[in-house]
């Protein structure tokens, strides 16, 4: 595409409402000849949030200390990449003095563990962070995978870590659409992608094609097979995730049928029916939402959008106080650097 640079140097990034199918997508991808994606890290908003606390990226010792924040505690899930904790610091000390080349570094020796070229990062969560993660990787490519709302809230019932209820199940789902939705608009189609679940699932073959090209990479048929690479790129402790091991199908649409109690159903259907039914979704005709769960349904949501609010307002009276030379910039195959300059201490 005119204007951009290639496609070797442009992230991929993988987001939607968690249990919309995004580690199938990231399997399909990871199993692409040229590209990796990695199973989920929680490092990358997490050390651009902290940014301050490394203090001038200019100086090793301060390099060195944003490395071992990535490197070395558990919850980074760092581990899960099966990486050399010492070289990836040695390689993030020598590189370029930003947060994003750190995590680019990172990400990029994860791709030359399987001999690919191209690599990239997957999240459901991070439909929150796309305009700290667009900051951070302004060349990226986003790919939202959207499913049907019902069936995410179900899913979310059913895991062992979803801790919260599902009046947050369901709140979850409309930010991940409107937000998406906000991003799609600001970035442009060129940036940002957007498919749905079940037609991934129910035609691999077309979908996967239309992404591809995309993504600027030759569609190849082994993608369509993403159990051949699960057993590499899920951490075993990941028990929830074992459908990833077998054939691609679409058994699991529609479960909230069986999942949802019928006052789950009708709040979905009341305070979601406008974006799923423009998603392609129909609705069950389940009765409106009583008012007591619409009230506290209204609570949840509004608290949630307040603290993305604020978050994103702190980030950017941050960056206001910040140079906008600064900003980091993907780093290619080779480690150069594509401009962004090497005084500062944000990505």
């Amino acid at each position: 595409m005119d204007g951009w640079p290639s496609s070797a140097e442009r992230m991929i990034i993988i987001l939607g409402c968690p249990r919309s199918g995004t580690t199938l997508l990231q399997l399909m991808l990871h199993a692409h000849p040229r590209i990796a994606i990695p199973p989920e890290t929680r490092f990358t908003l997490d050390v651009y949030r902290r940014r301050a606390e490394f203090g001038d990226l200019r100086e090793a010792a301060n390099r060195r200390r944003l490395a071992e924040a990535i490197t070395g505690p558990r919850n980074t899930r760092y581990r899960d990449l099966k990486l050399d904790p010492q070289e990836t610091t040695a390689a993030i000390v020598d590189g370029p003095p930003t947060v994003g080349s750190a995590v680019g570094t990172v990400f990029r020796q994860y791709a030359h563990r399987f001999g690919k070229q191209r690599w990239g990062d997957k999240r459901p969560g991070y439909y929150q962070g796309i305009e700290e993660l667009a900051r951070m990787f302004p060349n990226a490519q986003f790919v939202h995978l959207i499913r049907d709302g019902r069936d995410c809230v179900g899913s979310l019932k059913q895991m062992p870590w979803y801790k919260l209820d599902s009046y947050h199940a369901v709140s979850t789902w409309a930010e991940s659409i409107d937000y998406g939705r906000s991003a799609a608009r600001r970035l442009g189609p060129g940036t940002f992608y957007e498919l749905r679940y079940e037609d991934l699932v129910a035609d691999p073959p077309r979908e996967l094609s239309a992404l591809c090209e995309f993504l600027g990479e030759e569609f190849d048929p082994v993608m369509c097979e993403p159990r051949r690479v699960a057993k590499s790129a899920v951490p075993k402790f990941k028990t929830w995730h074992q459908n990833t091991r077998r054939d691609v199908n679409a058994a699991s649409s529609g479960s909230w049928q069986q999942r949802l109690e019928p006052w789950e159903a009708a709040l979905a259907e009341t305070v979601l029916g406008g974006r799923l039914k423009a998603n392609g979704y129909e609705l069950s005709g389940a009765p409106r939402a009583s008012a007591g769960h619409l009230a506290r349904y209204a609570k949840v949501s509004t608290k949630r959008r307040l603290a993305h609010r604020k978050r994103t307002w702190r980030d950017r009276l941050r960056r206001l106080r910040e140079s906008d030379s600064d900003v980091a910039v993907v780093t290619s195959d080779s480690g150069a650097e594509r401009g962004g300059s090497p005084a500062g201490t944000d990505s």
